[in-house]
């Protein structure tokens, strides 16, 4: 069986470094949207456009994700079900989601929707994405694509 990346792309901001690393290792790729993004024309790039359905690309990178998977996702309960279905997951930062830091994230997500829900002026967001995001980002896909090449 073949690595696949799998990318929860309606807000993902790294599609283009995907395209560059998955051309190097010759991966195909799923860009999975709930609407009809923009993506590179390609033969190792799909588009999977999904119902508008709550967690419709969410439902559908889960039920592809595998051992020989990498998702991309900043969706902590996607990464959840993924790393569950035994795929590598990583966040857009580069940031991998692993069985360990899994349940901390899951923990401090629930903890900030409950802040955010009681506060009425909010509470601010993640930081900007920076350039070294990107590039911790390529060279943890990298890696990872590496990984799952020599397991497979």
């Amino acid at each position: 069986m073949s690595v696949t990346i799998l990318v929860d792309a309606d807000a993902c901001p790294v599609k283009d470094e995907v395209y560059r690393v998955a051309w190097r290792h010759a991966v195909p790729v799923k860009i999975v949207s709930n609407s009809r993004l923009r993506v590179s024309d390609h033969p190792l790039i799909e588009r999977i456009v999904v119902s508008d359905g709550f967690d419709a690309a969410d439902d559908w990178i889960a039920a592809a994700a595998n051992a020989h998977s990498v998702v991309i996702t900043a969706d902590i309960l996607l990464a959840d079900r993924a790393l569950k279905a035994g795929a590598a997951v990583l966040a857009p930062t580069g940031k991998p989601f692993t069985a360990a830091s899994i349940g901390p994230a899951i923990a401090t997500r629930a903890i900030m929707a409950d802040l955010r829900a009681g506060m009425s002026d909010g509470i601010g967001g993640p930081p900007p994405f920076s350039k070294a995001d990107r590039s911790q980002f390529l060279q943890a896909l990298d890696a990872a694509l590496v990984r799952l090449k020599r397991g497979a």
